[in-house]
């Protein structure tokens, strides 16, 4: 088997590392129901996964045209999702993983869209895990990232790396470029930031997410990535992610 060694992991959060995208729904679906409408379509849900709050706010009122301003909506929505945040999970592997990798001595950082205090009330009881990352976490408010200009674009993904080099010239250590990096993904929004930044991605998908691309996500990928059901799958050999 051909090992290419990658010499950093960047993981994306919500719906990939915890279980939060199920808890985005249930919230949405709460607040359609009680305007008389039906339960957001994955086809929909597919377009706001990993897209910062205002901007997914903006598209989905697009497409639901309930009565609110996006400020509005997003307001009403975070009150909503703040008391089920502390009942958060990490998915199947993902625990296991960040272990393998911290154990094993290879560099890696969180890049999630969560503004930083969602994030922090998503992560309060799962610190024994987003510890593992060190100081090398980036939220979607972060000042370091232009305004506009989250997922798809790459510039997220592109200040969790210059995290980590950060602290590596310090040690005299020679930078991480971005094709020596996996990117972690669930969502499409992230999928095309991490290829937009020169990473090799590891695509793990919702399967109502694939039911809805039919096909649609080889193209996506294309020969930048690879597509698993679950991070428990991942082939840590493969990828060289292995103490040297």
């Amino acid at each position: 088997m051909h090992v290419c060694r990658y010499k950093a992991c960047l993981f994306d959060m919500d719906g990939l590392l915890i279980n939060t995208e199920d808890m985005y729904t249930e919230v949405t679906n709460e607040v359609l129901a009680e305007h008389g409408k039906p339960p957001l379509p994955w086809s929909v849900k597919i377009q706001l996964q990993g897209r910062p709050g205002p901007d997914a706010a903006r598209k989905f009122l697009e497409w639901s045209q309930l009565p609110y301003t996006p400020e509005e909506y997003f307001a009403i929505t975070s009150k909503k999702q703040a008391e089920k945040w502390p009942k958060t999970q990490f998915m199947a592997g993902a625990l296991e993983l960040l272990k393998h990798l911290k154990e094993h001595e290879i560099p890696m950082a969180l890049a999630t869209s969560s503004h930083k205090n969602n994030y922090e009330l998503k992560t309060a009881h799962l610190k024994y895990g987003f510890d593992l990352f060190g100081d090398h976490i980036v939220v979607g408010d972060d000042p370091r990232i232009p305004a506009g200009r989250g997922k798809p674009h790459p510039d997220i993904w592109l200040v969790a790396l210059e995290s980590l080099n950060t602290e590596r010239r310090k040690k005299g250590l020679e930078d991480i470029k971005p094709e020596e990096c996996l990117v972690f993904e669930d969502g499409v929004p992230g999928v095309t930031a991490g290829k937009a930044a020169g990473a090799h991605v590891i695509w793990v998908p919702d399967q109502r997410a694939l039911e809805v691309l039919d096909g649609q996500e080889h193209e996506i990928i294309s020969n930048r990535g690879e597509i698993l059901p679950s991070l428990e799958n991942l082939d840590k050999q493969k990828y060289g992610l292995v103490k040297a």
